[in-house]
């Protein structure tokens, strides 16, 4: 059976799964870019980063973040580098919330995945019922090896077809789902772990400039004693 034939034997049901299946795909591609092009770049960037930043090369560091302000980690690492005297408890706090703003971008279309997932085999179970509908209409007890018989083999043609059709959709997209919610996890691990670094370095240096500039404690001097505690010998 050709791929017409089996979309025609499969019925109504068919075209939205048709449909399913063309939108799994189109997001798969651009959710594998998406990741490709983070496993690529982010890492090494970052790398680059937290080491110019470490040998006190801020200038050095922040051009290297905006050269590739596509990717997560550098514009969650320029939202607190680029606050002015902030302290470590606001720098933190703009590590956390900059995080946060790139969680839907890194879950993108996993919604979409999982409906996919949830309605591709209910989809299929229609198309059987529908089957077995159309298989039951065309029964006739009085004419078993009559012509009526093609319209029951039809029915059934059409139940197994649609739900075949219904979990291929549905496996085959569970199947990108997953490794995709296994790289957001996975990335959301990378990005409390170099986070924590630069903070870690920002402490460091802050503390390092606070000290520097503070001013030095006063000498303690003796009171100056009055003419009239003098004591003639």
């Amino acid at each position: 059976m050709n791929m017409n034939n089996l979309f025609a034997a499969g019925g109504v049901v068919m075209w939205p799964l048709l449909g399913f299946s063309m939108l799994a795909v189109t997001l798969i591609i651009e959710r594998l870019l998406f990741w490709v092009r983070l496993g690529s770049r982010q890492n090494r960037v970052v790398q680059e980063v937290l080491k110019l930043y470490r040998a006190d090369n801020v200038v050095g560091a922040l051009e290297r973040l905006y050269e590739n302000v596509d990717l997560p980690m550098a514009r969650i690492f320029l939202a607190a580098l680029e606050l002015e005297q902030a302290t470590p408890e606001d720098f933190r706090l703009a590590l956390e919330t900059a995080a946060q703003a790139e969680i839907p971008l890194l879950k993108r279309f996993q919604n979409i995945f999982d409906t996919i997932v949830a309605l591709a085999p209910l989809l299929g179970l229609l198309g059987t019922v529908l089957g077995l509908i159309a298989s039951f209409a065309s029964l006739n007890i009085g004419d078993v090896g009559g012509t009526k018989t093609a319209g029951v083999t039809s029915g059934i043609s059409e139940a197994l077809v649609s739900t075949a059709s219904g979990l291929v959709v549905a496996i085959f997209t569970l199947l990108f789902a997953n490794s995709f919610r296994g790289l957001y996890q996975r990335q959301i691990a990378l990005i409390q772990e170099y986070g924590g670094q630069l903070e870690l370095l920002y402490r460091r240096r802050y503390e390092r400039e606070n000290r520097v500039c503070a001013p030095p404690p006063d000498k303690q001097t003796k009171p100056l004693t009055s003419h009239s505690d003098t004591v003639d010998n």
